[in-house]
């Protein structure tokens, strides 16, 4: 049996992912299968699953301390931007302190996976990566290029998909 690489953490020792700050994420598809959205005249078209996954993304206000910002739901990953809000004083689904950067996106990764496993039924090949890409936002300069970076996402995808390294900025 071959052993698989192992992953280096690329998450921040010292900071506390919890803090009120910015974040800037992305999550892609194990493998890169493309479940989300399709290009269509230069345009992003979701899917059905890519509806699930906007849904879910959207709703994660309500239960959590965050606000969304800007985001792209591209065919084989999603960007996004969200922002921990401490002062809204929510917790989390069992009345504890607020989570983690970390717990939020496992969160939103294992409610859309559940979400789109019921319309696949069993036997189906939707899988997250593990882990996901996160950049602390740490000022307007770097949120404004972050932003510019995922709006124009979909205009660079023909281009790129076949280049995972430039998923990252």
């Amino acid at each position: 049996m071959t052993e698989l690489p192992k992953r280096k953490n690329t998450r921040l020792k010292e900071f506390d992912y919890s803090q009120s700050s910015y974040y800037f994420v992305t999550i892609c598809m194990k493998n890169r299968n493309e479940f989300f959205s399709h290009m269509v005249d230069s345009e992003l078209v979701l899917t059905e699953f890519g509806k699930i996954l906007d849904e879910v993304w959207n709703s994660l206000p309500k239960y959590y301390n965050v606000e969304l910002d800007y985001y792209k739901i591209m065919p084989d990953h999603f960007h996004g931007i969200i922002i921990i809000d401490n002062t809204l004083n929510v917790k989390d689904d069992k009345g504890k302190d607020p989570l983690t950067l970390s717990d939020i996106i496992g969160k939103l990764k294992s409610y859309s996976k559940r979400k789109i496993r019921n319309i696949l039924g069993t036997g189906n090949e939707f899988e997250w990566q593990k882990s996901f890409y996160d950049r602390i936002i740490r000022n307007e300069k770097e949120l404004y290029n972050i932003r510019k970076y995922i709006h124009e996402n979909p205009l660079r995808w023909d281009i790129e998909k076949n280049n995972p390294e430039n998923l990252e900025m």
